[in-house]
C-alpha cells in the first residue's frame, strides 16, 4: 500500500471512529466514493490500526488480569466470556485475542517459535495477513507419534503461521518423543537438527499452550497416540499434571527429573525462558492446574486466558502463592 493510501486509511478511520462522521461525509472530505471509504475502514481494522473492544459492565476481566499480572510478574490478558460459555466459545474468544496480539508484536526480521496443539490450531485460524520481510517461523517440538506420523498435522499448523506473516518456515522433523534417550542424544548431534535448534534459540517470541493430563477435554498429546499406557502410568506416578511444548511438569513447576523428559523433543522450561517474549494461550477448566504449574515454572511472560479459567486459576492458588514474583 502506498504512503498516500496509508494516510487515507488513517484519515478515514479517524473521521469514522473519533469524529463520528458518516461514510458519505467522509467520502466528500476525501474526494472518493462511499464504497472506497468502507474499504478503508475495513483495512484499518484488519491491520490493527483500529481495535474494537467491548467492555461489559459486569465483567471481572480487568481486575482478574491485574491480580494475575501482579502475582506472577507477567502481562495478563483476560478475555471476557459469560460463565455459561461453552469450551469452544471460550477457545475461540481467546484465540482471536492471541492472534491479534501476535500480529501486533511480530514483524520483519523476527523469529517466531510455535508449539503445535489444539489451542494453537485455533489461534492460526484467526491470524490476519501481515506481510513481513526476513522473518521466520520455527516449530518448537517434534510431532511424529506411534499411531500416525503426526507430521502433517503439525506441518500444516506451522505453515499457516508462516503464510499469515509471509515468513520462512522451519519444520522440526523429529518425533514428539524418542523411544530411547540415547537416540535423542544422537539425533541432537545431526547438523539438520542442530540448524532447527539454533533457529529456536534465536526466537524473539514463543507461542504455546499447556497440555492437561486429566480432564473432560484431553489435550492432543494425551489423546492422539503420543504416549502408551505405561508412559501415562509413569507420568501419574511422578506427579505430572501437564506439559509445556511436550515437556512434562509437576504442579510445583518442577520438570528436571521427570523421566519422560529425557525423550521429549520440545524446549525445556529453562530453554524456553531464554526467549524474550513467551505467550501462553489457555482456555478450559482442565487447563487450570497445568497453567498454574507453568506459571510457577516461570515460562510465561504474556498470558491470554478466558475469564472463567482465570477465575478458577485464582481460586486454586493458596494466598502464599499470590505474592508477586520477578518477571523473567
Amino acid at each position: 500500500m502506498a504512503v498516500e493510501r496509508e494516510q487515507d486509511v488513517l484519515r478515514a478511520a479517524s473521521m469514522y471512529y473519533l469524529q463520528d462522521l458518516k461514510m458519505e461525509v467522509i467520502a466528500r472530505h476525501l474526494g472518493t466514493s462511499r464504497s472506497t471509504v468502507s474499504r478503508l475502514i475495513k483495512r484499518a481494522r484488519q491491520t490493527g490500526l483500529v481495535e474494537i473492544t467491548l467492555r461489559p459492565g459486569s465483567t471481572r476481566a480487568p481486575g482478574l488480569a491485574r491480580t494475575i499480572s501482579a502475582a506472577y510478574g507477567i502481562d495478563a490478558y483476560v478475555v471476557p466470556v459469560p460463565d455459561s460459555a461453552s469450551h469452544i466459545d471460550r477457545l475461540d474468544q481467546v484465540s482471536i485475542t492471541a492472534a491479534r496480539l501476535l500480529s501486533s508484536w511480530f514483524d520483519s526480521d523476527m523469529v517466531l517459535g510455535v508449539a503445535w496443539g489444539t489451542t494453537l490450531a485455533a489461534v492460526s485460524r484467526y491470524l490476519s495477513p501481515k506481510p513481513t520481510r526476513g522473518s521466520t517461523v520455527v516449530q518448537l517440538n517434534g510431532a511424529a507419534n506411534m499411531r500416525t506420523s503426526g507430521v502433517e498435522y503439525a506441518s500444516d499448523l506451522i505453515s499457516s503461521f508462516g503464510s499469515a506473516f509471509g515468513a520462512a518456515v522451519h519444520h522440526f522433523s523429529v518425533p514428539a518423543f524418542f523411544d530411547y534417550p540415547e537416540t535423542k542424544r544422537a539425533m541432537w548431534r545431526e547438523r539438520s537438527v542442530q540448524r532447527v535448534l539454533d533457529m529456536q534459540r534465536r526466537a524473539d517470541i514463543a507461542v504455546f499452550s499447556v497440555g492437561a493430563v486429566a480432564g473432560a477435554v484431553p489435550s492432543h498429546v494425551y489423546s492422539a497416540g503420543y504416549l502408551d499406557e505405561d508412559d501415562v502410568r509413569l507420568l501419574h506416578a511422578e506427579g505430572v499434571v501437564g506439559d509445556v511444548c511436550t515437556v512434562f511438569i509437576r504442579a510445583d513447576g518442577s520438570w528436571q527429573d521427570v523421566h519422560l523428559n529425557e525423550r521429549a523433543t520440545g524446549p525445556t522450561p529453562a530453554e524456553l525462558a531464554r526467549i524474550p517474549r513467551r505467550l501462553c494461550v489457555v482456555a478450559g477448566d482442565n487447563k487450570v492446574v497445568p497453567l498454574l504449574a507453568a506459571l510457577r515454572a516461570g515460562v510465561v511472560t504474556d498470558l491470554v486466558v478466558d475469564e472463567v479459567t482465570a477465575t478458577e486459576l485464582l481460586d486454586a492458588v493458596e494466598p502464599t502463592h499470590r505474592r508477586p514474583r520477578p518477571r523473567r
